[in-house]
């Protein structure tokens, strides 16, 4: 029998940076906590520090989630799309010059299309499955 195919949580059918596309932010279960509660944030310590909220590309998250989060437990996976969030995220040269989507304002949770648990089995982040 044949194995259905995964469900794709993106709305993306283009490789690359185009106006509609799924951008993803790793939260500590605090934080996202906090979002929750106070419906926007300006993100978290390291955003601060920076001056915007710091986002990944689908394509981007896993390293992301190992550089920054490695053995990290009890974390959140945010999917937003960029259309949501207009001329405030910015595309900037980051980790090897790749351009990375950093947002200069609060992040509201009306902007938040999904979000769900990012596990940790056997050292690595497990990303949803249909996340492409």
């Amino acid at each position: 029998m044949d194995q259905p195919k995964p469900y794709r949580l993106t709305r993306r059918r283009h490789r690359g940076i185009t106006p509609l596309m799924l951008i993803l932010k790793i939260f500590r279960t605090d934080e996202w906590a906090a979002l929750r509660a106070r419906k926007s944030t300006q993100g978290a310590p390291v955003d601060l520090a920076d001056g915007y909220i710091h986002f990944s590309t689908v394509e981007q998250a896993p390293e992301t989630a190992a550089k920054h989060f490695a053995n990290a437990q009890d974390l959140m996976l945010v999917g937003v799309e960029t259309d949501a969030l207009g001329d405030d995220l910015k595309w900037e040269p980051s980790r090897g010059g790749a351009l990375f989507p950093h947002l200069y304002r609060e992040l509201r949770l009306a902007d938040v299309s999904w979000a769900q648990p990012l596990p940790l089995a056997d050292g690595a982040h497990q990303f949803p499955p249909g996340l492409e």
